[in-house]
Order: structure tokens, then sequence, then C-alpha cells
């Protein structure tokens, strides 16, 4: 039966953007999948922790950093870590996929791998680790397993700073060994600490396994390899397989030195001695590195496609190959066997361990059950920000106020954000960030008058607004389809992603001429600048008044057009405009005199006008416009109530 038919995450979206489709393998600490980055339409391995850790909040902020640091590695002999992230009870890597297999696949297939190329392999591991050690970073776990062979030969290193996460974790407290077994170095096992001579010790004992086909040191239980790791050199590859030459000896012993300060000091001082190495044995026809190994990484049952495997996870716990979590025993000090330990018959070396190991298992548990119990870091996200920091510090944790960041959701000065994050278990008087909300980031209205729609849209855009209404009105200063104006105007304030209306200039606007008189007609169009031709033909209307125009009413003109004026049969008597009795008139029949309202401005001539009785009706000939150039009638007499139309 498949396995990954029961596996839950199989065809699960993660955070929204990595579909997993397939599982590759398992391991101590993870499992790797081949997903899809919808996002990007790209196939990733996704790096998912056991569940183990994942819950541990420890290991999570750790891990979280160990991640960053990764991805700021960018090397062609290490697997990209492009992306982080949680999704639930899930904490996973995204990295680069890289289809072909492991070093350790290698080694099963073929048994063991010549001096020149174990070299070829070892070139480009040394290059991605030295890489690593410049920015300071440290792998803690070289070993097969992490060397990947992909497809075309490339040779990638994973897993950087993974076990520096995990032992981070509240699963490993001061006393516990992260790591392989079978590469730690004495300093690792002793002391736990590491640098990147740890890393240099890992790669001497890798090298020495590629070449022999198996690891210097064994026995039935990992305290028994760690100890061989503090006490024992490593013997020369010769002393295993006779054809191996002497300066392949003299680079395991100066790699695998148990002590620190005689090893090469970094990954890229022992890549500079393998470099030598190689050319000493190929005359002068060393790999640079990076190159590829192209002869091991096709094996002949695998295919092409063959998938690439993390550590494989097996029943036997001392098996060298293995991330372990082991209890820290006391060695004496010294770099060579101590007489007393060779004069010891087997059953008091036993002994001896077993002392030892139980010595630190009770300090250990005193250790721990002195510390202080881990207390949660409440909740106070939403909660003004001075009022969140005097709560935090009461309860004793210490409090750093980040710099403040806009939010839409959250008012001004709560708290939006916290590190670590609410019911995180921390020690009492850890330190924790707070970060303020700015509230919605606000975005002046930029001054876009004078520019072309276009214009405006693009800068608007730029700014994160959009752009809503756009209005069209006449101007007879601003030319067609420039800006005039935008709501909210020029240096108010819109909320980031809101909307701002933009009026454009419609130009110059053919005014509504119909029933203005010729001759008021003919003065007002000759002073805006336009030509008039008159035609008269014969109609109900008022006698010399227009009837017909062209262009027509509000069309879209320039200056100095050219426009006709179709009159009503100016040779006809004069006939009041008394619409068919639609005015008051009193008792006796009165006629009033008609005001002369013309140059006034509108406010004053519709008084004038009522105040002598009449009934006034007002029509715009130019936006912008306040004084009364158009009457009719425009003298003479009227009955009571009669409409006077008032042209401006």
């Amino acid at each position: 039966m498949d396995t990954t038919l029961a596996d839950p995450l199989i065809g699960r979206l993660l955070d929204g953007r990595y579909r997993v489709e397939s599982r590759i393998a398992r391991g101590g600490m993870a499992t790797v999948y081949v997903a899809l980055d919808i996002r990007l339409d790209r196939t990733v391995a996704l790096k998912v922790m056991h569940r183990s850790l994942a819950e541990d909040p420890a290991f999570v902020r750790r891990f979280i950093g160990e991640a960053k640091s990764a991805a700021s590695l960018s090397h062609p002999n290490v697997v990209q870590v492009f992306d982080q992230g949680t999704d639930g009870d899930v904490v996973f890597l995204s990295m680069e996929y890289v289809p072909g297999r492991t070093l350790r696949d290698v080694l099963r297939e073929r048994g063991r791998l010549t001096a020149r190329e174990a070299l070829e392999v070892m070139i480009p591991v040394l290059a991605a680790l030295g890489a690593a050690h410049q920015k300071g970073l440290i792998h803690r776990d070289v070993k097969p397993e992490n060397v990947l062979l992909a497809a075309d030969g490339r040779v990638k290193v994973v897993d950087f700073g993974l076990a520096r996460a995990v032992e981070a974790s509240n699963q490993t407290r001061t006393g516990v060994m992260i790591g392989t077994i079978g590469y730690m170095s004495p300093e690792q096992v002793t002391t736990g600490r590491t640098d990147a001579r740890s890393d240099v010790y890992a790669a001497g004992i890798m090298l020495f396994e590629l070449v022999t086909g198996g690891p210097p040191y064994s026995g039935e239980a990992p305290m028994t390899i760690a100890y061989k790791h503090v006490h024992e050199d490593v013997p020369p590859p010769s002393s295993v397989v006779p054809d191996a030459p002497p300066a392949l000896d003299a680079l395991v012993a100066a790699a695998a030195c148990r002590d620190p300060g005689e090893r090469p000091a970094d990954a890229t001082a022992l890549l500079i001695r393998a470099v030598a190495t190689h050319r000493a044995l190929a005359g002068d026809t060393a790999p640079r590195a990076g190159e590829t190994v192209a002869s091991l990484s096709t094996p002949g049952a695998a295919g092409p496609n063959a998938t690439v495997s993390i550590p494989n996870t097996a029943t036997a716990p001392a098996a060298p190959g293995h991330t372990l979590i082991q209890p820290r025993p006391q060695m004496p000090e010294g770099r060579g066997p101590s007489r007393l330990w060779r004069g010891m018959p087997p059953a008091g070396r036993f002994l001896t361990v077993l002392g030892a190991v139980m010595a630190v298992a009770i300090g250990l548990t005193g250790w721990y059950f002195a510390q202080s119990d881990p207390i949660k870091v409440p909740e106070v996200r939403g909660k003004n920000i001075d009022l969140a920091r005097s709560q935090m510090e009461g309860r004793g944790f210490v409090v750093v106020v980040g710099q403040g960041v806009h939010d839409d959701k959250a008012a001004k000065d709560t708290v939006v954000r916290m590190d670590p994050v609410a019911g995180t278990e921390v020690d009492d008087g850890a330190k924790v960030t707070l970060i303020p909300s700015l509230g919605p980031k606000m975005i002046a209205v930029p001054d876009l008058a004078g520019g072309t729609e276009g214009a405006a849209r693009e800068r608007l855009a730029k700014l994160g607004l959009k752009v809503d209404d756009v209005h069209r009105i006449e101007s007879d200063t601003v030319a067609r389809g420039l800006v005039l104006s935008t709501s909210p105007q020029a240096g108010g304030k819109v909320r980031e992603g809101g909307k701002v209306d933009i009026t454009l200039s419609a130009g110059l606007l053919m005014p509504d001429m119909k029933g203005i008189p010729r001759d008021q007609a003919d003065a007002w169009l000759r002073e805006q600048g336009f030509q008039v031709e008159f035609r008269e033909q014969a109609d109900d209307a008022q006698p010399c008044t227009v009837i017909a125009q062209d262009p027509a009413a509000k069309a879209e003109i320039d200056r100095n057009t050219k426009v006709t004026l179709t009159l009503s049969n100016c040779n006809t008597g004069f006939q009041w405009p008394w619409d068919g009795g639609r005015f008051d008139i009193d008792g006796d029949g009165a006629v009033l005199a008609v005001p002369n309202v013309l140059n006034k401005s509108v406010g004053d001539a519709r008084r004038e006008l009522q105040a002598a009785g009449f009934s006034v009706k007002t029509r715009k000939l130019r936006r912008g416009g306040g004084i009364v150039r158009g009457q009719f009638p425009m003298s003479g007499h009227a009955p009571r109530g009669s409409r006077v139309t008032i042209w401006y």
C-alpha cells in the first residue's frame, strides 16, 4: 500500500500558496514533499517539521531565524531556501526542488568512490560550507544524507541551520547533543560547542567514508562511537583501502584532527587543500568549486528523475547516518587514551562510562527542576500601546516598543503585532516587542490641474489611489480634456487605496440662444469672438428672436467658430409674450412698464423685475457668468404677472 495515500497533507494547500502533491521521504526531524507554488507556478520541495517540534514555541522562533539566515545564503552548491511559513500546526520550509539522489544513495550503490571521485564531490561541498562560514553560518550536521547529486550532476548541500534550531527547542536543554553521531567532532560530543571547525571535522569523516565505503568508527551504541571520536584518532584511509594515496591520508588527518586548533580554520581553508590534493592526483586538472559530478548523479536503476531524499529513519538508534538527540557523556580530557583507561578491564570501563552517564542524568534532572516555570505571553493586541506596556511590565516582562506600522483596521496607538505572540511560553523577565498601529495610511492628493486625464490616473495609481467619477464642465480658460480640479482638492488626505473624483475641462460649449432677440444674440456672440450669420423663416414665435442654431446647444466648439442663427420673421408686428393668460391681472386689468435690466447682476435683475410685478425666468449662456446679457421683453408694457426671460 502506498503510504502517501494516507498522508493528510497530500492535496492540501498550505499558506494559500503551496499545493502538496507527493511525499519524497521522511526523516528524523522532518518530512519532505514535492509541492507546486501556485503563485509563481514552480515546483518546490517542502520540508515539513514533525509535529513534536512544530508544537515547541522555542523551536519555531529559532527555526524562523535560521530559515532567514539560510535564505540569505546564495551559492550554486547550496539548496536555496525560498520561503518559511506556518499553516495552523504545520511549520515548513519552501526550498529549491533538486531531482536526483543523495550521496548516501551513491555509497549504497557503489560501495565506495575512487580518491579522485571523492574529491570531486567534496570540492563543491566544501565550497558551499565555505560560503556559509564566511557569513557566520555553521551547518552542524554534515553527512552524505545532506549532500544531493542532481540529475544534471550538480552537487548541492541541504539543511543549513536545522540542527541549531532543534537544539534551541524545549526538548533539548543544556547537556544534550544534537547531530549525527558518526560525524560529531570531539568538542561537539564533550561540550556541545560548535564552530566552522566542527563542520571541517565532519567533512573529514565524510571524505574517509567516501573513499573507504564506511565510517572510521563503529559500535553497538551511540555512546561507544562518541567515545571513539573523543579518544581515538581517525585512521588513515589507506589502512582500509591500501591503494588510497598518501596525499588523501594527509588531507583526512588534517580535517579530522581531534584538536580543533590544529584543523583548517574553516571549510574554505580545507577547500584549498582539497583542490591542491586533487591537482596532485590528477595532474593539475582539478575541477573548480561548483563543477558537477555527472558520473555519480544518475544511477542505473533510479532513472534520471529519481527523487532526492532526506536522512532515512531507522529503528536502530545507533545507525551512523541518522541525526540523533542524545545525552552528552562526561569524557576524560586529553587527546590520547589515558594509561588508567588502557589498564582497565572491560567491566571497569563499562562501569566508568555508566557512572558518567548517570551523573550527567542526575545533574540534568536537578537542573531541569530548578528552572522557573515558564509563563505565557498575554494577549494585548488591540489595547492602547501605553496601557499594554504598563500591564506587560507589571507582569515582569521587558517591553520594547518597535517602530509603528500603518494598519487599516487597527486604531492609531493600539498594539497591532507582538513578538513573541500571545500564548507563547517564555521565561520570567523575557523580552516582548510591541508594534503600535499608526492608523490607516493617508495619502495627500497631488495637484493635478492642467494635466491630462491619463497622466492624472497614472500619478494617482503610483500613490495607491484610484479614480472614481470623471466630470466634464465648460471652461474658457483651460483647454479641452485637461484637469480642472479634483475632489478632495489638492492637498486633501485620502486613505491609501481610496478614490478621487476628477473634473476635466470640456472647453467651450455652444450656448443655447433660442428665444433671445436678434440684436442681443448678435452683440453677445460677437463679443465672445464668434462669427455670426442670420437667416429668417416664418414662425409663430415672437418676431426676430432665435428659433434655431448651428452648432447646436452644448456642442464643443472653438473660438472664431461660425455660428448660424435662424430667426422668426422680423417683419411681422410686435406681440407680447403673455403665455395665454398664465399671469395675474388685477381687477382694473393694469398693464405695467417692463424695466430694462441689461448689464445688471442676475440677483439684482430678478429682484427688480419681481418688484415691478413680473415673474422671472433665467437662462445661462456661459458658465461663470453673472451679468444679464439678454432680456425679453426688454422694454414697453406688459400685463401684471407676465414672464420676463433674462440670459446671463
